[in-house]
Order: structure tokens, then C-alpha cells, then sequence
């Protein structure tokens, strides 16, 4: 679709307002509601895992056109832009709680207080979620309508144009679940019977503190192909600057030399490359990682300053009567006030969130700054790229100095500054998710009211069922293990502790600052090197796998005449490779999940190996293998 052909009030939207057809419907809130379910359920594993996550907006799309036309035969392009709506809400809803949460987790097992509850996790989940739709609410004709053909929003055009093209729904859905099962086998078997192991590594001989590795998992090499070539390439660089230069560097100048970074004192030379990266790089690329949150987030001060302008312009009063067409009716503004004062209210007073009336307002504050920032931001870049993380480290620097100088700085003051940071996530990654329906929703002609209530379903549905996730994995591996190192939250807990207590090794952390300042003044981007630096080598290599094979594809299609079939049918092949790769991260994130139940039963479904030394080679020749299937239809085509 060409949103750049019109602007504004006069674009015409596929359906146009005058047009009634299902949009809420019992079965659109039931499969968004379970879809919501399945890709937050993947999105807590993938961002636990690999500190990122994915948008699951599309593949919602596929999943229900699949189902609904293909299946169904029901003919309704905005009951499945319902479905989208609602099942978007969990992989926000996930990402928001992912990113801080585990980090009260680490604590309370370090203080012995056992894990944060359900209740208190389903909360944060909630009211984050519900505040991000509410703060969006009144910035939707400013940015939606009245910059049509401004902003582009690459995610909710891109999910439009896939709505629009129903037709093929039933086969790109089948692609989906083909990659879903896939994925799921191989965890099983890796993972799950361990029947051969999902991780190989060399460690250099002569060359201390060096190794590389990788993770043979399909998830990781869906995420590869997903964000391409160039971010899987500087994820890769920052890993091969941490385990091939670094952490060498490390062992070798260290010599003798001990830490007191673990309990014990452990001299240098007697560390591995596994305890050289748990003392020393992991605090190097924290630093890096704050580094690049906060230039994204400098560097979007003029977003915030242009948005607030134009929520105060934009929002033409709060009535909702039949005078205002169908696909222009928000939320009323006075429910939307009303929500806002009583949630603020709810979190200030209810001892579940434990932040007090001072947390409250806080909440307030940043909540509406940074869902504003988020809502603007993801018209630009899109959601993958939302700054996310810099926005909660600067809420939970502000928040920790406040509760320092207030005398609050104890466990409990501590924990209060990572919950206001986690429903300060929520909201900015509920908001940018809110707006990029929103524009999908304009531009099919959906009603902006329906979604608003659609989103908030997703919310609620999806906020017990990503506690019980996140408390099912924490039992299973433990967060800031090598299985599940939740590399965002554990940056969360650094940055608390560093301000609190100030016992944070910043040496290691500013010679992080230094890489990425040296990064910003070579213009490379500094979050994907960071997040390789910070993560083991072991992620990095098959997320560049799966780039590389993105990066074929792509270079076969632009050495393709264009507009001519076979370009065509490369660009048909990428994109139904982005719908495996889908596929791939949630069947690995839901046998994640089935894999962390049965830990947390003590049932243990392990076989003998029955491939012996050979078992590591097996497992890269079936990554290997799925690398090839998603290249097959273009390997032996001739450009």
C-alpha cells in the first residue's frame, strides 16, 4: 500500500468508514488471545536468551488469515486485523517484563527471600500495559492521521499490506506452523531427550581466555535472518571483540593477578574463558549496552519535544458521537483520564506494587514522556529498533538518585526502583506496539475504539499467563545462568546496584563506555555490538548464520532485473522465509517453556546419547540443514 500517495484527511482506507463488518467478534478475541499467549510465551524465552525480541503483528496476520479464509471461509480483512491487535499485545507485554523483571528475581535469591509472586508480576504486566494503550489514546490523529505519509511506519504498513493480500494467507500460515514444528522437534530432541547437545565450542589452545562456540538452536537462526545481514554482522563483531581480543587481553596482562568478583578469590590464571566472561567482559558489555541506550535516547529528544506538540494539537476533544466517523472514533477521553487517575492511584496505594504514592507519580511522569517518545519513535523506525532499554535505564537512574537521597536506598528501595523501571518498560513497548496497529488499522479502515479495547484484551490475557512464564523458566535454569542469562534485566540490576551502592567494578564498565563512544564517533551502531559484546560469541555465531542467509537472498534480489518474475519470486521467497523464521523462534519458545514445566516437576525425559563423541557434529549438520531449507528455493536459481 502507498501511503505517501495521500496525506492526512483526505487518504481513503480499504474499508472505507461508512462500511460495518466484524471486527470483535467471540473468535477473533479467542485466537488473538491465544496467539498473544503463544508469541509471548516465545518472546520471554528469546529475550531472556538473547536480550531481544521480535514483533509478532505479521505472523498474527498469517495465522489468522490462515485459519479464518482459508479455513473458515470467513471474509472479514478487519476481524483478522483484530486478531493482529490482540496477539501483538504479548510480545510487547513480554518484552517490557523480560527486560527488568528477572532482575528482582536475582535479588531476592541472593537475599534469600525466595521469587517475587505471581500477583505482583501479573500487576506490573497489567497496569504497564493498560497505561501504554491510554497514553497512546490521545496521540493517535496526531500521529497516525495527521502524518500519514510522513511517518512511515515500516512494521504496521508492512502488516497491512499482508492483510490485503488475504488471499494467500492459507499457504503463508502453513509456513509458519511448518517452521513452528520444526523448531520444536529440534529443541526436543537437543534440549528436551538430549540427544545430542544444542551447544559446541573450541576453546583455543595457547591463546588463554579465547574460544568460540555457538548455540545450534533454530530461534537463533530466525532471529538472523529476521534483522538481516548488517545488525547479525555488528552482533557478531562485538562477540569476536570480547572473546578473540578482550578476553584473551584479559588473561594475558591478568597473569596472576585475582578478582573478588565471586566469592572466592580466584586467580586469572586459573579462570577458563567461561569465568573470564562472567568476571570481567560481561561488566565491560554492560557498559557498552548503557552507552548505546542513552545516545538513542539523547538522539530522540527532538522526537519528544515534537510529539508533545503535536498530542496538544492533534487531539480534538474528547467527544464520541455518531457525527464522527466510524474509523476516526477513539476511546472516549473522559474514560481514558478516569483509567489513568485510577491506575496511577492503584499503584501508588496497593501493596502488591510496592513504589508508594512517590512511585506513583513517577510512574505518571516517565510513563507519559516515554509512551510518547515509543509512540513517535516506531513511526520512524519501527518497534525492533524502539530504544526501549535506554528509556528504562535513564527512569531507573532518576528513580534510584531520588530513593538514595529520600533515605530509601535498602533492599526495599531497590526493588521499588526496578518495579517503576518494569511498568516504565511495559508502557513504552505497549505504546510503540499500540501505535503500529493503530496505522495498520488506518490503513485497512479498522475502528480505532475496537482496537484500542482489542489491545487492552491482549493485555489482560496475556499478563498471568507471562508471570507463570517467567516463573516456570526461573525455576527450570535460573535467570543469569548460561541457559537463560537475561542480559537486559541483569543490566537493569547493575545499574541499580551502581547507583545504590556504588560497588559495581565501573572501571570494567567504563571501559565499555569507551567502546561505544568510539563506536558513536565511527557512526556504527552501538546497541547491536554492545548486545554482542555483552552476550557469549556462542548466540552471535548463528544469529550471523541466519543473516548471512538473509544476505544471499537479498543480493539475489537486487541482482534481479526489477519487476521481472524471478525478482519476484526471490522477493516472494524472502519474505516467506521471514514467516518460517517465525515460526522457528515460537516453536523453540513454547518447547522452552514445556521443557521449563517439566524441570520444575523433576521429571527428567533425558536418553543416552546415542551418538557418542559424533553427537556435536549431528547437531550442526541438522542447523546446517534447516539454514538450506530456508534457501532452498533459491539455490539453484540462475541470476
Amino acid at each position: 500500500m502507498d501511503n505517501k500517495a495521500t496525506a492526512g484527511n483526505d487518504f481513503k482506507p480499504f474499508i472505507p468508514a461508512d462500511r460495518i463488518m466484524p471486527e470483535i467478534t467471540p473468535f477473533s478475541v479467542l485466537l488473538g488471545v491465544i496467539v498473544a499467549g503463544v508469541f509471548g510465551a516465545a518472546n520471554a524465552y528469546l529475550g531472556l536468551r538473547v536480550g531481544m525480541t521480535i514483533s509478532a503483528s505479521i505472523p498474527a496476520s498469517v495465522i489468522s488469515m490462515g485459519i479464518v479464509r482459508g479455513i473458515l471461509h470467513r471474509d472479514s480483512i478487519l476481524e483478522n486485523n483484530m486478531v493482529q491487535t490482540i496477539g501483538s499485545a504479548g510480545d510487547s507485554v513480554a518484552a517490557g517484563c523480560v527486560f527488568t523483571l528477572p532482575a528482582i528475581f536475582l535479588w531476592y535469591s541472593q537475599w534469600g527471600m525466595g521469587t517475587p509472586s505471581l500477583i505482583e508480576i501479573s500487576a506490573i504486566a497489567v497496569f504497564g500495559g493498560i497505561l501504554g494503550v491510554l497514553f497512546m489514546i490521545p496521540l493517535r490523529r496526531a500521529l497516525i492521521v495527521k502524518e500519514h505519509g510522513v511517518l512511515p511506519y515500516p512494521e504496521g504498513t508492512a502488516c497491512a499490506d499482508v492483510l490485503l493480500a488475504g488471499e494467500q494467507g492459507g499457504d503463508r500460515a502453513k509456513t509458519t506452523f511448518v517452521g513452528l514444528g520444526v523448531a520444536a522437534v529440534f529443541k526436543f530432541l537437543a534440549d528436551g531427550i538430549k540427544l545430542f547437545p544444542s551447544e559446541i565450542e573450541y576453546a583455543f589452545k595457547g591463546f588463554k581466555g579465547a574460544a568460540v562456540g555457538m548455540d545450534t538452536l533454530p530461534a537463533l537462526l530466525g532471529v538472523g535472518y529476521i534483522i538481516g545481514l548488517r545488525v547479525s554482522a555488528l552482533m557478531l563483531s562485538g562477540a569476536v571483540l570480547g572473546w578473540l581480543v578482550l578476553m584473551p587481553a584479559i588473561a594475558y596482562i591478568g597473569g596472576g593477578a585475582t578478582t573478588t568478583i565471586f566469592p572466592s578469590t580466584v586467580p586469572i590464571s586459573q579462570m577458563d574463558h567461561w569465568a573470564i566472561w562472567g568476571s570481567y567482559l560481561r561488566y565491560i558489555g554492560a557498559g557498552s549496552v548503557a552507552f548505546g541506550g542513552f545516545v538513542s535516547l539523547i538522539t530522540s529528544i527532538p522526537l519528544l519535544f515534537t510529539s508533545f506538540r503535536d498530542a496538544i494539537k492533534g487531539y480534538e476533544g474528547g467527544a464520541q458521537g455518531a457525527s464522527i466517523p466510524r474509523t476516526d472514533r477513539d476511546l472516549p477521553l473522559k474514560i481514558v483520564l478516569i483509567g489513568l487517575l485510577v491506575i496511577v492511584l492503584a499503584i501508588g496505594m496497593t501493596p502488591i506494587i510496592p513504589v508508594g504514592f512517590m512511585g506513583g507519580l513517577i510512574i505518571a511522569v516517565f510513563g507519559f514522556f516515554f509512551a510518547t517518545v515509543s509512540s513517535r519513535i516506531v513511526g520512524l523506525i519501527g518497534c525492533a529498533n524502539n530504544p526501549v532499554s535506554g528509556m528504562t535505564i535513564a527512569t531507573l537512574i532518576i528513580t534510584a538518585f531520588i530513593f538514595k537521597a529520600t533515605g530509601n536506598d535498602g533492599h526495599a528501595g531497590m526493588v521499588a526502583t526496578v518495579t517503576i523501571g518494569a511498568v516504565i518498560c511495559v508502557v513504552a513497548s505497549n505504546a510503540g506496539d499500540m501505535s503500529q496497529d493503530l496505522k495498520t488499522g488506518f490503513l485497512v479502515g479498522a475502528t480505532p475504539e475496537k482496537q484500542q479495547i482489542g489491545e487492552i484484551i491482549g493485555v489482560l490475557s496475556c499478563s498471568v499467563f507471562i508471570g507463570v512464564v517467567l516463573l516456570l523458566l526461573n525455576d527450570a535454569w535460573g535467570f543469569g545462568s548460561r541457559d537463560l542469562p537475561a542480559p537486559q534485566a541483569t543490566l537493569m540490576k547493575l545499574v541499580v546496584e551502581g547507583v545504590m551502592s556504588g560497588d559495581l567494578p565501573w572501571s570494567l564498565v567504563f571501559v565499555g563506555f569507551g567502546v561505544g563512544a568510539t563506536l558513536f564517533l565511527l557512526d556504527i551502531p552501538i546497541l547491536p555490538v554492545a548486545i554482542g559484546l555483552y552476550l557469549p560469541i556462542h548466540l552471535s555465531v548463528p544469529v550471523m548464520v541466519g543473516g548471512l542467509a538473509r544476505g544471499y537472498l537479498d543480493y539475489l534480489g537486487n541482482k534481479a532485473e526489477e519487476g521481472s518474475a524471478l525478482r519476484a519470486q526471490i522477493d516472494d521467497k524472502t519474505n516467506s522465509g521471514v514467516l518460517f523464521s517465525s515460526g522457528l523462534i515460537a516453536g523453540e519458545g513454547l518447547i522452552g517453556v514445556l521443557l521449563a514445566v517439566l524441570a520444575a516437576l523433576h521429571v527428567d525425559i533425558t536418553v543416552r546419547n546415542l551418538f557418542g563423541a559424533a553427537a556435536p557434529l549431528v547437531s550442526l549438520a541438522f542447523f546446517l540443514g534447516l539454514t538450506l531449507w530456508l534457501l532452498k528455493a533459491s539455490l539453484w536459481k540462475k541470476v
